[in-house]
């Protein structure tokens, strides 16, 4: 299964998943009923959320204990918070719930220490003469040495011409830093494009599989996911990807393939997670909802990453240095050692 074609897959199960979901529901079942809107969340997250095994989350405790909490002619504010506590037991930032007033959002970036500042990096590590090529803020440091690129959101497009502008640029560097931290996600193509100029080999960089049942272990069969090199220019150097808890959805998908090519390494703080695929629908009052239903795992071992991707080197900054980023300045030693 190559990358194109993951995404194709996902994109099916998303519309399976909401046409059955519209199906099932009605006009004629519509209600702002707490009782109902409360039982009929909790189902679909009992048939379909894909990590409850991983997080060793007993759900049917989490009603136990919340569901007395609902009471008729309760307020839709009231209902929303005990919603919203209920899919916070999840510990997940794929998972909201959206009413007209309100979204809720489990905070994955308050999970570990402030691992980033740009405001150093620009004042200390950038020259005044830095690129901005897309979405790419770029410079050489370490005396020319290394090149430094940080990339803020997956959901800005990176263009192969944007990358080949940049790989020539650093061509003759020791190695190059790419900095994800505090890289909340978006299109996980944006990644694949970019580790795409790191490999000279058809590379299998992932397995992925997507809840189709209501047992705890119904999966669909286990898919590899595989990664072509680029036809356009590559860098086969020292590659260091700095991440922390703020590198969520996309950002860990891409630190999870970074595991499977030799030449990059990951270091900082581990990510925030966020490796499965989010999918929801429609309650009875008209509120919407999403929850993770794949699972995306460790191409050569099979482990599950959801929680956070570790990095293969821990460095943090010292939140007190207002002169100095820790973390990159590790990642340039490890580059010129």
């Amino acid at each position: 299964m190559i990358v194109k074609n993951l995404h194709l897959l996902l994109l099916f199960f998303v519309m399976v998943f909401t046409g059955c979901e519209k199906a099932l529901l009605g006009e004629d079942q519509a209600t702002t009923d707490p009782h109902v809107n409360f039982d009929y969340l909790w189902r679909e997250v009992e048939s379909k959320y894909a990590f409850f095994e991983l997080k060793d989350i007993q759900w049917q405790q989490v009603r136990d204990t919340l569901r007395p909490k609902i009471y008729a002619g309760m307020s839709q504010d009231s209902l929303f918070w005990v919603l919203t506590e209920m899919l916070n037991t999840l510990r997940d930032g794929h998972v909201n719930l959206i009413a007209p007033f309100n979204v809720s959002a489990f905070p994955f970036q308050q999970q570990g220490p402030k691992n980033f500042d740009f405001r150093v990096i620009t004042d200390h590590y950038l020259s005044n003469r830095s690129y901005r090529t897309g979405p790419l803020r770029h410079d050489f440091i370490a005396n020319g040495e290394v090149g430094y690129i940080r990339y803020a959101a997956f959901s800005s497009a990176v263009s192969e011409g944007h990358l080949n502008f940049v790989l020539e640029r650093y061509a003759n560097t020791k190695g190059l830093i790419i900095d994800i931290r505090e890289n909340g996600g978006g299109q996980t193509s944006n990644g694949y494009r970019i580790l795409a100029r790191f490999i000279e080999a058809r590379t299998a960089i992932g397995l992925v599989r997507t809840k189709n049942g209501p047992g705890p272990n119904d999966f669909s069969p286990t898919e590899t996911v595989f990664l072509e090199p680029a036809a356009f220019t590559k860098y086969l150097k020292k590659v260091v990807v700095l991440t922390d808890r703020g590198s969520y959805s996309a950002s860990s998908i891409f630190a999870l393939a970074c595991k499977a090519i030799p030449n990059v390494t990951l270091m900082g703080d581990t990510t925030g997670g966020g490796t499965g695929l989010p999918n929801g629908g429609q309650l009875p009052n008209a509120w919407t909802y999403r929850f993770s239903i794949s699972q995306t795992l460790q191409a050569l071992t099979g482990a599950n990453y959801e929680n956070g991707v570790p990095p293969d080197v821990v460095a943090f900054i010292d939140p007190t240095a207002t002169d100095k980023d820790a973390v990159i300045d590790a990642a340039v030693r490890f580059i010129l050692d």
